[in-house]
Parts: structure tokens; C-alpha cells; sequence
């Protein structure tokens, strides 16, 4: 017997499927503030009817129709209602739904993620205009107060009226130059649930960016990082029930209880990172996809690939030579035999840009772990310390007080 809970869940699952299309149908037909706020607007109307009364039969025609009433009152109070009313008939009652709208979303996705905005506010806009995520919910999941995410969105939007940015999905050179801020925005969005206990209040925002990553790759089958991309985000949602103990410390992945891996999604993402190998262009999403793979497969901690892992994060390399990828390949070369940790330790202790890793708290962790490996308890019972201080992430912290006690 299902709940409220239940209920609510499929509630936020259907609007997360129809909120970028109402949205970019709308921008066909209004600036895009209009059609956000708008369909933002039938979001909120949605939850309290449909919580009410189910939801209708076609929730896509119903929010159409709501966001374009909304659209309406919206250029009437801007005093637009003759110029932008004559462009913007409204649906007809016995409209069909699109039969996809994959289309439609993707080219929101693109328009939200233009390189003429700050990166630092194009994961906010894909959260709100093509996940539909509120500004409130967008804020607790990011730590960061409502009003400076308001005044983010407000800048996005009020730059993609001025500076004419369509929502369209380029081509050629152009789609392929865009395509990767396209899927960082997403992997991004990923990564700060990833470490979330709680995720948002009302939603999954881990489960959206899976969503949104397959969206990305059934509408771009002919691109192999859209397709690296989807299969990655499935291997590390596969681990989520393990992820945490029951009192909510963050338990490592050589420690993590196997059989509660999901293994339909793991076989899901096999499939999706062969298909990207058939389109023999690799990238570094295809390449963490397969590092990934490496230790899902494994049957256990003891039985990881270590070599395999070492191999393509020299692969890597050459797609990604930051410091963190040669961070991380420098663990993995520590597990190759029993004297690799010192040479591991020798590796991330020469990194180029050490000064500036001194601020992530994983650098720290990292040499905590080499160094206790080697035998310098103090060394690295200092570097847990200084990692501790760094991160904000709870779950974290609760990791490192327990390494220190």
C-alpha cells in the first residue's frame, strides 16, 4: 500500500519530467524570465491540486496550460499584453502532449548553461528552469543564503533577455565546444549531492542529475562523453545505500557492504559505457566511467584492479592533467604493491600547484592516509587535522573525528 510519501515522490518525479518542457515551449513564445517564473508559478499551483485531487490525466497539457495562463498575467502586468498576447495563442484544450520533448529540454539545458554566463550560476538556472527546483530548494541543497541564489537567477535571467541567448541547442563545432560545460553543469549537480545525507527537503537532487544525464544522451546518441557520462553517474549512485552507516557517518568505499550495491543499475551503466566505446572518441568522462567500473565489478575490496585503475588514470591524464586526477591516480598507484604508498606519497608531495592545494581538504586526507601507511602516525594524524578544518561537509567530519579518536 502506497503513502504519502510515495504519492509525493511520483508527484516529483512527473514534474521534474514536464517542468523544462513547459518552460522551453514557453520560450517560443515569451522572453524566457516570463516562461520561467511562469512555469515555476503552475509548479507550486500543481503540487497543491494535484496533492488534492491526483493528478490529471495529461499533467504536461495541465501545466501548459497553467504556465501560459501565468505567462499571460505575467505581460499584462508588464504592460506587453497586445504585442506578446498576438505571438502567443493559447493551447488548444484538446492539444496533444509532445511525445517526447527531449528536444525541447536539451536546448533549455544549452541555453542555460551559454558561456556568456558566470559559471558559477549556470548549475542554479539548470536546477530551477530545466529541474525545476524552487530558489528556496536550490539554496539549502548549495549552503548558500536564498536572497544571494535569488540574485544570481534574477542576473542569468535579466543577461539571456539582454544578450539575445535563444534557448536552442547548437551545431556542429559550436554543439561540440558547448557539450562539455553542458555535461560538467550536470556532473557538478551530481557531486554536490553526492555527499548530501539528507539531499533537498523535497527532492532527489543526486536521482535528477542521473535524469538529467540520460536526457543528455538519448537526445546526443552520436556523442560518446554524453553517453561516458550517463553510464558514470549510475555506477556512483549504484553505491548510495552504502554509503552511510545508519547513524550517518560516511563509510568508505573499502569498506562498504557490496550486496547492498545496486547491480540492475550497475548492469544499466555497463550498457551505456559500451555503447559509448563503440563510438571510439574517448573523453574523461567515458575514462572515470570505466575507473568506476573497475570497482564495481570487483567482488571485493581485495579483488580490485588496481593496475587496470593506474592504466586509465594515465589515460585520463591526458584528457584532464589537473592536480586532483593526479591525486588520485597517485592512490591508486599506492595499492599496486606493498612499497608503492612512498612512492605514492613522494608523487602528490611534488604536484605543481601544491600551494594551492593546501585549501582542499582531500589533498589532505589523501597524504593523511599515505602517510599512516608509512609508518608517520603524527605526520598524519596532522593532516587529518588540517582536513577536518577544511571541509564543511558533516558526513566528512564525522569520518575524520573517528580516524583521529
Amino acid at each position: 500500500m502506497s503513502g504519502p510519501a510515495d504519492a509525493d515522490g511520483l508527484l516529483a518525479a512527473t514534474l521534474r519530467e514536464e517542468a523544462g518542457r513547459v518552460v522551453a515551449s514557453l520560450t517560443r513564445r515569451f522572453d524566457f524570465d516570463v516562461a520561467e517564473e511562469a512555469t515555476q508559478t503552475a509548479l507550486v499551483e500543481a503540487l497543491v491540486s494535484w496533492r488534492a485531487d491526483g493528478p490529471p490525466d495529461r499533467p504536461g497539457a495541465w501545466l501548459q496550460r497553467a504556465a501560459h495562463r501565468n505567462a499571460l498575467d505575467l505581460v499584462r502586468a508588464s504592460g506587453r499584453r497586445d504585442a506578446l498576447a498576438q505571438r502567443a495563442p493559447a493551447p488548444a484544450q484538446s492539444s496533444t502532449e509532445p511525445s517526447s520533448g527531449t528536444d525541447d529540454r536539451l536546448a533549455l539545458l544549452f541555453g542555460c548553461c551559454h558561456p556568456a554566463l558566470a559559471p558559477e550560476v549556470r548549475l542554479g538556472l539548470t536546477l530551477r528552469a530545466v529541474i525545476g527546483l524552487t530558489t528556496a530548494q536550490i539554496a539549502r541543497a548549495f549552503l548558500v543564503p536564498e536572497t544571494t541564489l535569488a540574485a544570481r537567477i534574477t542576473r542569468a535571467k535579466k543577461k539571456i533577455v539582454a544578450s539575445g541567448i535563444t534557448m536552442a541547442v547548437p551545431e556542429g563545432e559550436a554543439l561540440d565546444e558547448r557539450l562539455d560545460d553542458v555535461l560538467t553543469v550536470v556532473w557538478v549537480m551530481f557531486n554536490e549531492a553526492y555527499l548530501s545525507t539528507t539531499g533537498t527537503q523535497d527532492r532527489d537532487l543526486a536521482a535528477d542529475a542521473v535524469w538529467l544525464a540520460d536526457v543528455v544522451a538519448t537526445s546526443l546518441p552520436r556523442h560518446a562523453e554524453a553517453w561516458g557520462l550517463a553510464a558514470l553517474l549510475r555506477l556512483q549512485h549504484a553505491r548510495r545505500d552504502a554509503r552511510f552507516s545508519a547513524d550517518g557517518t560516511l563509510v568508505i568505499l573499502a569498506e562498504q557492504d557490496r550486496s547492498r550495491w545496486d547491480r540492475a543499475e550497475i548492469a544499466r551503466a555497463d550498457d551505456l559505457l559500451e555503447r559509448a566505446a563503440k563510438l571510439r572518441d574517448p573523453g574523461r568522462f567515458q575514462i572515470q566511467a570505466a575507473i568506476a567500473a573497475c570497482h564495481a565489478t570487483a567482488s571485493s575490496w581485495n579483488e580490485t584492479d588496481w593496475f587496470q585503475i593506474a592504466t586509465l588514470y594515465d589515460l585520463l591524464l591526458a584528457h584532464d592533467p589537473s592536480s586532483v586526477v593526479r591525486l588520485n591516480r597517485a592512490v591508486a598507484l599506492s595499492f599496486l604493491g606493498p612499497h608503492q604508498a612512498a612512492t605514492a606519497l613522494t608523487e602528490i608531495d611534488a604536484l605543481p600547484d601544491r600551494e594551492r592545494l593546501e585549501g582542499y581538504h582531500l589533498f589532505h586526507a589523501t597524504r593523511a592516509a599515505l602517510l599512516r601507511a608509512v609508518g608517520r602516525s603524527d605526520e598524519a594524524r596532522a593532516a587529518d587535522e588540517r582536513a577536518l578544518m577544511l571541509t564543511g561537509n558533516e558526513a566528512e567530519q564525522r569520518l575524520l573525528r573517528d580516524r583521529l579518536a
